[in-house]
């Protein structure tokens, strides 16, 4: 296995001008930030969105199915985007591939917001969602890259307290921008916000991200990227066409992508057999401890995590007529609580381990099954007040699910992998959520039309289908948990470090 990033090693960086004595950057904790905050820019694009989509219609004078893929479209793209993203910010340098991502990020939300047309808006947000898939990978590999040890799950802890807070907190932050810009146009200002976020972040990147990355050195693995590409959206669009019968029409796309996806682990076997560089090592899934399970943790879950605030949405909006900022409000104990835990976690993992991710999906299951319960038997008129505790307890739970489980799958992947290894991460978070999304919402809607509309028991059975979800994830945690303790003594200087793969992975 060629080393892409031999910069990237703590004795590379020892005694270089500006670094401290244990080869870490002094400014790592400001660089983090300004990745973060980045990151919680584009993840909060997912989510924002849903609440503006009556405004857009109604503005653009077009259909719902066209408006729609404003939303289908920037997630479609967004999860085709990671792996190969991420592989490329390995070869050719995390801090440059983050600044190019950023800077067309900004640029296509200008262009989002300005656009004139739905098509154009459209076009924008496939653009915005490759930006948007083009730097998540990179805000992983930087804290690979940049901290060790505790640090490194601390900075864990602040990376899943932002992918968390920034899916909960996009209808909040959304229906306060509708409730502050009035007007058929207010809906332009969900894209103009990120515009002058996103060049602060620009500057402050590009003086606080160190440049410690080698040049590209090997070829990129395009027959990798078409197969792995190819795979993704035959997954993925019959998924984000969902609402205007995607799953009838294109179910034959859902074998396609099992056939990509055997023929892109071949090929990736072959490639890192002839000595290549593969766009993705997919001998990482059984040569280190806990990636495998993690990356199927992190799907699993994000399949009701990302399913239910669309429901929310409806159901506290269409059902129970609130505003968009009332609904947002609604649900805001669970981003409160989500953003408590994460940091905390952040701390208990590095002791507590694979425990924390199992404890937080156990408070995850016991908050959603309470929220459904209240919404189903509790009077509608204090829904809104009556899903606060239990989507609370939800919330703490899901701090201790994400950032502990990026931390514990991502532990010993090598440094040099890393961008491709988290991508692959966050692209099973991006499947997950179109799952979800498509599934949680159908459910949704098919309770409502057998029901003779009755709203209640619609979103009740929803929250219940993304419990679920959530059993199975903790039933995968269970596992990896009493897996790990067959490695209870396994640490990271016994497993080779990030920065030196293994002989099997050489």
């Amino acid at each position: 296995m060629t080393r892409s990033d031999t910069t990237d090693t703590t004795e590379a960086r020892r005694g270089a001008p500006g670094w401290g004595e244990d080869g870490l950057d002094p400014r790592r904790w400001k660089a983090l930030w300004v990745t973060l905050v980045a990151g919680f820019m584009i993840l909060l694009d997912v989510s924002i969105v849903a609440v503006a989509l009556p405004s857009m219609q109604r503005g653009l004078g077009t259909t719902p199915a066209e408006v729609q893929w404003v939303v289908s479209g920037y997630a479609l793209t967004f999860g085709l985007a990671l792996v190969p993203a991420g592989r490329l910010g390995d070869a050719i340098g995390r801090r440059r591939m983050f600044m190019i991502a950023l800077a067309g990020f900004v640029l296509f939300s200008a262009l989002a917001g300005a656009a004139p047309s739905a098509t154009l808006l459209v076009l924008s947000r496939l653009a915005q969602g490759i930006a948007a898939g083009a730097l998540a990978p990179q805000n992983s590999a930087l804290i690979q890259q940049l901290f060790r040890g505790t640090e490194r799950a601390r900075a864990f802890g602040f990376f899943g307290a932002t992918v968390g807070i920034s899916t909960a907190a996009g209808p909040i932050v959304g229906g306060l921008i509708l409730a502050l810009v009035q007007g058929p146009d207010g809906w332009r200002w969900i894209f103009y916000v990120n515009v002058p976020i996103g060049v602060v972040a620009l500057l402050l990147a590009a003086r606080l991200i160190p440049r410690t990355e080698s040049g590209f050195r090997g070829d990129l693995d395009v027959v990798g990227t078409g197969l792995l590409g190819g795979a993704v959206l035959a997954l993925l669009l019959p998924l984000v066409e969902s609402d205007s019968g995607g799953l009838t029409r294109l179910w034959w796309l859902f074998p396609v992508a099992a056939v990509l996806a055997a023929a892109f682990v071949g090929w990736e076997r072959r490639v890192a057999r002839h000595g290549g560089e593969p766009l993705l090592d997919v001998r990482l899934l059984r040569s280190r401890p806990g990636f495998a399970s993690g990356v199927a943790l992190a799907t699993i879950y994000f399949v009701g995590f990302s399913g239910i605030w669309l429901v929310f949405a409806l159901y506290f909006q269409t059902g129970l007529g609130y505003t968009p900022l009332q609904s947002g409000l609604a649900v805001t104990p669970f981003a409160l609580g989500s953003a408590a835990s994460s940091v905390v976690g952040g701390r208990l993992v590095a002791r507590l381990g694979r425990l924390l991710t199992v404890v937080g999906l156990s408070l995850v299951v016991i908050g959603l099954a309470a929220t459904g319960i209240v919404l189903a038997i509790g009077p509608a008129h204090t829904a809104g007040l009556l899903v606060a505790a239990p989507l609370l307890v939800a919330g703490i739970g899901g701090g201790w699910v994400i950032s502990p489980n990026t931390t514990m799958t991502l532990r010993y992947v090598p440094v040099a992998s890393a961008g491709s290894a988290g991508g692959a991460l966050q692209t099973g978070q991006r499947i997950g959520s179109a799952i979800g999304t498509a599934t949680i919402t159908g459910i949704f809607y098919a309770v409502l039309a057998s029901s003779g509309g009755d709203f209640r028991r619609a979103v009740a059975i929803a929250v219940g289908g993304a419990t679920v979800g959530a059993v199975v994830a903790l039933l995968i945690g269970v596992l990896e948990w009493r897996t790990g303790h067959k490695r209870a003594g396994l640490t990271e200087t016994q497993v080779p470090p990030g920065d030196h793969p293994p002989p099997e992975l050489c």
